[in-house]
């Protein structure tokens, strides 16, 4: 019994993530225009960082979110990790976490900090 032939063409797959800064921006202490700068230049694109080319695309939505569109295979978990690699830089990883909102999107939030009621100063 004959077996299928195997399709050795790449079937294009399209990947669009966001990442939500509205809350660290509305307090002025995220740059927006600093991060889009960071992925253009820290992204990967066939071993080659800096070299998107056609192949991803980043965009400002609105005035708080970045848009990743990629065709080719792309990582989510790679977003999140340059994400956090810029917040470290610009000493915010302290203040500043990286959450999955959704499937494709990352929304950066303040850490709750627990203020007791009775500090005591010794």
């Amino acid at each position: 019994m004959p077996s299928k032939p195997i399709s050795t063409s790449k079937t294009a797959t399209k990947h669009r993530f966001t990442i939500d800064y509205s809350k660290p921006a509305d307090d002025g202490v995220f740059d927006g225009a600093a991060f889009e700068k960071f992925l253009h230049d820290r992204i990967k694109v066939e071993g080659k960082a800096g070299a998107l080319g056609d192949n991803v695309k980043i965009n400002r939505e609105g005035g708080n979110k970045i848009a990743v569109t990629t065709n080719i295979p792309f990582s989510k978990r790679y977003l999140k990790y340059l994400t956090k690699k810029f917040l470290k830089k610009n000493s915010l990883r302290d203040w500043i976490r990286v959450v999955a909102s959704s499937k494709d999107n990352y929304e950066l939030k303040f850490y709750k900090m627990a203020m007791s009621g009775d500090e005591e100063d010794e």
